[in-house]
C-alpha cells in the first residue's frame, strides 16, 4: 500500500518502545533497575529504563518491527495486547503458546503489521508476572489522508492504570504457586507508573495533565493492572466514550467507566469547568465474595493552566456496584449496523471459574479447607507444555506436546451459578485446544460459575476481535436468552468481562491461522489454569496460510 510505512525498533530489557515514520533501527534494553516508588526504593523489570514503557504510535497499514533484547535474569516474552498479527501468531508473544521465551542475553524481533486497525491498544510482558512493570501504550493512528471520526482533539494522552507491589512481583508469584493460596495483594493502584497524591510520599510524581480552558482532550485509559478491574472518572468532568479496544463505538457520555484488566476506553473530555486542579481517579471494581483486594485510590491531575488550587476528588462507585458497571457496558455499541455472524458452524459453551486441587505430599496447602486454588474452563486447569511451545509444536508435528480434545461443553452440567457439588469443584489438568476450521462461524457463551465464588473475569482471546451478542446474570438459558441477541449494533472487542454470577455470548469468524490463546486476564487466575487456545486450521492459498517461522524465532 503506498501510505503504508516501515517502522524498526529494538528493545533491551528493561522494556522500552517507540516508534517512527520512516525505516530506523534502534536498540532498546529490557532490564532490571531500580525505580523509587511508594517512598522505597524497589528493582523493577522495565524497557528501557521507563515504567511504564514508552509508548509505540503507528499508523494503520505500518508494519513495525521491535527487536528485543533480554538484559534482566527473567525470561521474557512480548504480547502486543489487541493486535490481529494475521497468518502471523510467531509475533504475538504469549510464553510457550507461541514461542519459547527469549532468554537472558538473548534477542528475538517482533514484526508485526497493522492492517485494518485504529484506536488505542497495549503491550506488555506475557511470561509469568512480569507485565506488572512491563508495558506500555500502543496508539494507533488513521491511515494518513483519513481523520477520526469526531473533531481532532486538541490534546491526547495515554493514561495507563496499574498495580503496584511493595516488593518484587515474581516473589509474590512464588510464595502464592508454593503455598497454594491467593497471592498478596498490591499496595497501590497507580495512573502511568505513580499512585498519586493520596500516598503522602508520591506526591512530587503525581502524574499531571495541563490544559487550556475550552480544549477538547482524547484520554486513552488502558487498564493495565494485573488483577483487577477498574473505575475511573475525573472529577466535575463527562467523559464521552468514542471507542474500546481500539474500535470505534456509538458515542455516549458518562460520569464513570469500568475497565477490565487488557481493556482499553478512549473518551473526550471538555475542559469546560472553573480553571482549577481537577483529580483523574481509579479504584477497585471488585466481586469475589469475601477476597480480598486493594482498595486504595490512584490519582492524576487533570490542572488548567496557571491553577494552583487543592484538587478535586470525584465521586467514585463503591467496590462491588454491579448495577453501575452493567448501565455502562450495555449502553457500548457499534456505531451502526455491523456483519454479525447469523449462522453458527461451531457453537461451544465454556464454563469458567475458580477451583481446588487436593494438597498433595509437602508443604501444608494454604488454600480453603487444605486445597490449593486452582482455575478452569469447562473443568480443565491449562498447563503451558515445557518442552516446546505449542505454536512450534504445531507447525513442526512435533508430538505429545498438546491434544484438541478440549470439550465444546462442559463435562457434566449443573448449576453453575448455584450451589455446586463439591465433586466438580476439582478439575483436570492438561493442554487440550479447540480445532476450528478457517472460515467458520464461532459461538462462544462464557458462563461464570459459583465455586468459591462467582466474579467478573476478563477474559482475552489473541488474534482476534469478536461481538458481543448478549450478557446477563444467572445461568444462560438458551431458549430464553438467544431470541435476544443483539445481531444488529453489538459492541467489538479482544476482552469481555463476562458479568459476575452471569454468562456473555461472542460471534466471530475464524479467519485468522495459527495457534491464538484465550485466558482470563487476571494473571492470578490465569497461573491457576484459566486458559485455554485455539488451533485455526489453514484456508485455501497463501493468504489464509500461516506464515513460515521467523529465523530468529526463541528456542527453548
Amino acid at each position: 500500500m503506498s501510505n503504508s510505512r516501515v517502522l524498526f525498533l529494538t528493545l533491551f530489557l528493561s522494556l522500552a518502545l517507540t516508534t517512527f515514520a520512516e525505516i530506523h533501527n534502534y536498540e532498546f534494553k529490557v532490564l532490571e533497575q531500580a525505580a523509587n516508588r511508594l517512598c522505597k526504593n524497589h528493582r523493577i523489570v522495565n524497557v528501557n529504563g521507563q515504567f511504564p514503557g514508552p509508548t509505540l504510535d503507528v499508523r494503520d497499514g505500518d508494519t513495525v518491527a521491535v527487536k528485543v533484547t533480554n538484559a534482566c535474569k527473567f525470561n521474557v516474552t512480548i504480547h502486543w495486547h489487541g493486535v490481529r498479527n494475521l497468518r502471523n501468531p510467531w509475533a504475538d508473544g504469549p510464553e510457550m503458546v507461541t514461542q519459547c521465551p527469549i532468554q537472558t542475553g538473548g534477542t528475538y524481533t517482533y514484526r508485526i503489521t497493522i492492517q485494518g486497525q485504529e484506536g488505542t491498544l497495549w503491550w506488555h510482558a506475557h511470561s509469568k508476572w512480569l507485565r506488572a512493570t512491563v508495558y506500555g501504550a500502543l496508539i494507533i493512528r488513521p491511515k494518513a489522508g483519513s481523520s477520526y471520526p469526531f473533531p481532532t482533539p486538541k490534546v491526547e494522552f495515554p493514561v495507563i492504570l496499574g498495580e503496584w507491589w511493595d516488593r518484587r512481583v515474581i516473589s509474590v508469584l512464588r510464595q502464592a504457586l508454593f503455598s497454594g493460596a491467593a497471592p498478596n495483594i498490591s499496595d497501590a493502584i497507580t495512573i502511568n507508573g505513580q499512585p498519586g497524591d493520596l500516598f503522602r510520599c508520591s506526591t512530587q510524581g503525581t502524574t499531571k495533565l495541563t490544559v487550556n480552558q475550552g480544549d477538547t482532550v482524547l484520554l486513552r485509559v488502558i487498564n493495565a493492572a494485573l488483577n483487577q478491574q477498574l473505575f475511573f472518572s475525573v472529577a466535575n468532568h463527562k467523559l464521552t466514550v468514542v471507542a474500546t479496544d481500539a474500535v470505534y463505538t456509538k458515542q455516549f457520555t458518562t460520569n464513570v467507566i469500568m475497565l477490565g484488566p487488557g481493556q482499553t476506553t478512549d473518551v473526550l473530555l471538555t475542559a469546560d469547568q472553573q480553571p482549577g486542579r481537577y483529580y483523574m481517579a481509579a479504584r477497585a471494581y471488585a466481586t469475589a465474595q469475601n477476597a480480598p483486594f486493594d482498595n486504595t485510590t490512584g490519582t492524576a491531575i487533570l490542572q488548567y493552566k496557571s491553577a494552583t488550587s487543592q484538587p478535586i476528588l470525584p465521586q467514585l462507585p463503591f467496590y462491588n456496584d454491579t448495577n453501575t458497571v452493567t448501565v455502562f457496558s450495555n449502553q457500548i455499541k457499534s456505531p451502526g449496523e455491523v456483519s454479525v455472524p447469523k449462522k453458527v458452524d461451531d457453537s461451544l459453551f465454556f464454563a469458567v471459574g475458580l477451583g481446588f486441587f487436593n494438597c498433595t505430599p509437602g508443604p501444608r496447602c494454604q488454600g480453603p479447607n487444605n486445597t490449593r486454588f486452582a482455575a478452569s474452563m469447562n473443568n480443565v486447569s491449562f498447563i503451558l507444555p515445557k518442552k516446546t511451545s505449542i505454536l512450534q509444536a504445531y507447525a513442526q508435528n512435533i508430538p505429545n506436546i498438546y491434544t484438541t480434545d478440549f470439550p465444546p461443553v462442559p463435562p457434566v452440567q449443573f448449576d453453575y451459578t448455584g450451589n455446586v457439588p463439591r465433586g466438580l469443584w476439582q478439575p483436570v489438568k492438561g493442554t487440550k485446544l479447540t480445532k476450528l476450521k478457517f472460515g467458520s462461524n464461532v459461538q462462544i457463551i462464557l458462563q461464570d460459575t459459583s465455586i468459591f465464588s462467582t466474579e467478573d473475569h476478563p477474559v482475552h482471546i489473541h488474534g482476534y476481535n469478536f461481538y458481543i451478542v448478549g450478557q446477563g446474570f444467572g445461568n444462560f438459558n438458551p431458549s430464553r436468552d438467544t431470541p435476544n441477541f443483539n445481531l444488529v449494533d453489538p459492541p467489538k472487542r479482544n476482552t469481555i468481562d463476562v458479568p459476575v454470577g452471569g454468562w456473555a455470548a461472542i460471534r466471530f469468524v475464524a479467519d485468522n491461522p495459527g495457534i491464538w490463546f484465550m485466558h482470563c486476564h487476571i494473571d492470578t487466575h490465569l497461573v491457576w489454569g484459566f486458559a485455554t487456545a485455539f488451533l485455526v486450521e489453514n484456508g485455501v492459498g497463501e493468504l489464509e496460510t500461516l506464515l513460515p517461522p521467523p529465523f530468529d524465532l526463541p528456542q527453548c
